[in-house]
């Protein structure tokens, strides 16, 4: 499967970004790349996180990274797995 990213996801990760590299620019990237590696292993195993609790799809499932909620659409048809946000929980 092939991995792709939301607009939505991009932005708000760069916003997210922003804000950690306020305060430590080595804890931003570090934050930066250790997500990078995470979100490639979902191309191996898709359905390796629960179900959305945001939306009713079995197909879009969440991945909860250091306090951050990341929902993906495992798309079968296309054979794609897309990022759709990145959100802390008390944000949504």
């Amino acid at each position: 499967m092939k991995l792709k990213r939301d607009d939505n996801f991009t932005y708000h990760l760069e916003q997210i970004i922003l804000y950690i590299a306020d305060d430590s620019k080595t804890r931003a990237r570090n934050f930066r790349n250790k997500l990078q590696k995470q979100l490639n292993s979902l191309e191996n195993f898709p359905y390796k996180f629960r179900k959305s609790i945001y939306f009713d799809d079995d197909n879009i499932r969440d991945y909860i990274f250091m306090g951050y909620t990341i929902p993906y659409l495992v798309d079968k048809a296309n054979d794609t797995i897309v990022v759709l946000d990145i959100f802390k929980w008390d944000k949504r």
